[in-house]
């Protein structure tokens, strides 16, 4: 056996979802993805347009930190992850 055979394979981002109906505008998200997420005019959390987006380590802590898990985050594949 390999030594990368030992550990799973990491879930790569490839969609990034708010729940509009769950985010409370805690802007935790905010705070750690500010090139991802910012508060729109209702202080709702949205998605900024893909490009400048943070690397997949911060995007998950961006969506644990969300205290309503509002932050849903998918797989190439669709996914939920």
């Amino acid at each position: 056996m390999r030594q990368t055979d030992k550990f799973p394979k990491k879930k790569t981002i490839h969609k990034v979802v708010v729940d509009r109906k769950l985010c409370i505008g805690a802007a935790t998200c905010v705070v750690i993805a500010p090139r991802t997420f910012e508060l729109d005019d209702e202080k709702i959390a949205i998605v900024l347009p893909k490009g400048e987006n943070e690397d997949d380590d911060t995007l998950f802590m961006a969506a644990q930190s969300c205290p309503t898990q509002a932050i849903l985050l998918y797989d190439e594949f669709g996914n939920k992850i």
